[in-house]
């Protein structure tokens, strides 16, 4: 099977950011530029579908000549070719308008390999606004079933079986390609990159794609084809420090007991 991997580029997640009192932006100088870490699980997915069925990866992002580097690291452990989706006019797009590019992308990137994806991947989220929303906007977009909070697909007659996790346990539902499919974290890791397949990454081309290639519509990207708009952000509340209730010879566990309950309903917590 013709399989994409779509990615973002999103700052390192495992750093604490805060916000520019100035200007209230994310103050990022000195943070890395990582592949979201959902999307990783996607990789490894969608590397693991192509070993056991067959067929290619192709990945690919919008983003800027940064995103290169997420890219090439997605070809060094399961990729084999990658694509930067890249123009001026897509800065400031919201998922809708995003959606609406990949969309485009789809069909050009299919023209380019020459074939139909089967299985398009994406995380199920992205670490730095976690909307969630671009698998599925895309899948409506181009017409696609879709499912979301996937954590394994394998093939079936006439498509393929996801399996999604729930809060209350696991669906199975069969799908028919082209199906889009949003990716939890499954019960393994990403894997490492050998020295081969880095060195081999980073001499690989990455051709950019742009508006004038896609044919985009200029009013259905950026700022005018956004359906929404980040008025601000920021940080969460942080927690306060909780109550320690210890057992005394002047309180015994019965007393302290009644007294944390008391204190629970009190706040309402109950």
């Amino acid at each position: 099977m013709e399989i994409l991997v779509l990615i973002k580029q999103v700052p390192d997640d495992s750093i604490d950011i805060k916000l520019d009192p100035a200007t209230g932006a994310p103050k990022l100088d000195g943070v890395s530029a990582v592949t979201n870490a959902f999307d990783t699980y996607a990789l490894e997915m969608a590397a693991r579908f192509k070993e056991a069925n067959g067929g290619s990866v192709t990945v690919a992002t919008i983003g800027d000549d940064k995103a290169v580097s997420s890219i090439k690291e997605c070809l060094a452990v399961g990729g084999d070719k990658g694509f930067l989706i890249k123009d001026d006019s897509f800065a400031d797009s919201d998922p809708t308008a995003k959606s609406y590019i990949l969309s485009k992308a789809v069909a050009k990137l299919e023209e380019i390999n020459g074939a139909k994806f089967d299985i398009i991947f994406c995380g199920r989220e992205a670490t730095d606004f976690a909307r969630g929303s671009v698998a599925v906007q895309l899948a409506s977009d181009l017409g696609y079933g879709v499912m979301t909070d996937v954590i394994a697909v394998d093939p079936a007659d006439g498509g393929v079986d996801v399996k999604q996790q729930t809060d209350s346990g696991y669906n199975v539902v069969g799908l028919a390609v082209p199906c889009v499919v949003a990716i939890q974290k499954p019960d393994y890791d990403p894997r490492y990159p050998t020295i081969k397949n880095k060195m081999k990454a980073r001499k690989a081309e990455v051709p950019v794609i742009t508006a004038a290639d896609l044919g985009t519509e200029a009013d259905k990207v950026g700022a005018a084809g956004s359906l929404t708009k980040v008025l601000g952000l920021r940080e969460p509340p942080k927690r306060q420090a909780g109550i320690k209730i210890v057992p005394t010879k002047e309180e015994p566990i019965a007393a302290v007991v009644t007294r944390a309950v008391g204190m629970m309903a009190e706040a309402k917590v109950l």
